[in-house]
């Protein structure tokens, strides 16, 4: 009943005999650009070679890589192959077994390009505490690209989907060949004189040679001295520029670079929408809970029985009135009882009560006498009394 259905082995099997047995693919000589760049640790260079509207997957054994490899290979590098187009069963994909590789004339570009790349490391220029950031919801966008082609349509078309209240001016310029690199600068510096938020360079895809505008150092600096931030969308996915490094924010694709600049405003249509049922849940849970605290009120003791409030604040004072009270007496008592102690020593102490009892106090010239040896045969005295005062003459002196 099954037996017309094959197994996928049986397909991947069958197709690669079919390239096998086919004389073209057993001997091609391919150019492209190297990217996905891996050294195994055995020894094996995989890889792919791309151009401007395709790929393939490549696999060097260590062997051929010995056997006359003379260069590093790197992401970007433009290179000539020999090999074979071959089926890998396990994956039903196939890919090109390269068997010699050489260098392409542009891959001096590559090498220009490296150069660049870490003079500008160095001077800073790619360094992110210079990067600007890229505000959320930009109200005009500069363009910097061709005026006609793939890049400005999908980028136009991406912001008017996206965020259809954003304007957008466009600077058009060169973005590849002779001039390129001059108008793009020149741009540059036109756009900074509009009151943009954003500025979007970039243009479609292509190989080195086709980029090398977005690769000249006087574009870097450009970027860098913009005031505006910018967002570099220069190529496709594989491909790096200086420009990319340099910008406040590198993006994939022209489209891409669309993506990152604008919001979705379906996404924000969303988010207000979770705002607003938000904020209509906290103005409930607001109104409830004041809502319950009016009803406790409401339902409260002192409301119903106002003359209890009164009453507990009226039997307050009262305390405090006897509390204070009772402080006052007890301090007038105890300043009674100093003050009557005070009289009783001040009375003891009273040299006019000693005199009362019958002693006096003797006097010369207003000084009183304590020792005989003040006093001489014939002085005169004075003599106080309790009541009144005696005149005396110094008779003997015992």
């Amino acid at each position: 009943m099954n037996d017309k259905y094959q197994s996928v082995s049986d397909i991947n099997k069958y197709v690669k005999n079919i390239v096998d047995k086919d004389a073209f693919l057993s001997k091609v000589y391919l150019k492209g650009e190297i990217s996905n760049f891996k050294f195994h640790s055995r020894g094996h260079l995989y890889f792919s070679l791309k151009d401007e509207e395709s790929k393939i997957n490549a696999v060097m054994f260590e062997f051929n890589r010995l056997r006359g490899l003379d260069f590093e290979p790197e992401d970007g590098m433009n290179v000539l192959v020999e090999g074979k187009v071959n089926v890998y069963v396990p994956n039903g994909a196939y890919q090109i077994y390269v068997e010699k590789m050489t260098q392409d004339g542009l891959g001096n570009l590559y090498i220009e390009f490296e150069k660049l790349k870490k003079k500008l490391a160095a001077k800073g220029l790619f360094n992110t505490e210079h990067k600007k950031p890229i505000p959320k919801f930009p109200h005009k966008i500069g363009i910097i690209t061709a005026s006609t082609g793939a890049a400005i349509k999908d980028i136009l078309s991406t912001i008017k989907r996206r965020y259809p209240i954003c304007e957008t001016i466009l600077f058009p310029s060169l973005v590849q060949g002779d001039g390129a690199k001059e108008n793009i600068v020149k741009q540059i510096k036109e756009a900074n004189n509009y009151d943009l938020d954003l500025i979007i360079l970039g243009r479609g895809g292509g190989s080195i040679e086709d980029l090398w505008a977005f690769n000249e150092e006087i574009v870097a600096e450009a970027i860098y001295e913009s005031k505006i931030p910018i967002i570099s969308a220069v190529g496709h996915d594989v491909d790096y520029t200086i420009s990319d490094f340099v910008a406040d924010l590198r993006a994939p694709t022209p489209t891409g670079g669309a993506e990152m600049a604008v919001p979705n405003i379906e996404d924000l249509k969303e988010l207000l929408k979770q705002y607003q049922i938000r904020s209509y849940q906290s103005i409930n849970s607001y109104l409830n809970n004041y809502i319950s605290k009016l009803k406790a009120l409401k339902t409260s003791y002192i409301l119903k029985n106002p003359l209890a409030l009164y009453e507990v604040k009226e039997q307050k004072l009262s305390n405090y009135i006897d509390n204070l009270n009772t402080y006052i007496n007890n301090l007038l008592d105890k300043y009674k009882f100093d003050y009557k102690l005070l009289l009783n020593k001040i009375t003891l102490l009273n040299p006019l009560n000693i005199l009362e009892k019958g002693y006096g106090v003797i006097s010369k010239d207003k000084k009183i006498i304590k020792s005989v040896k003040q006093v001489k045969i014939a002085d005169e005295v004075v003599i106080k009394l309790y009541e009144g005062k005696l005149k005396a003459q110094i008779k003997e002196i015992l």
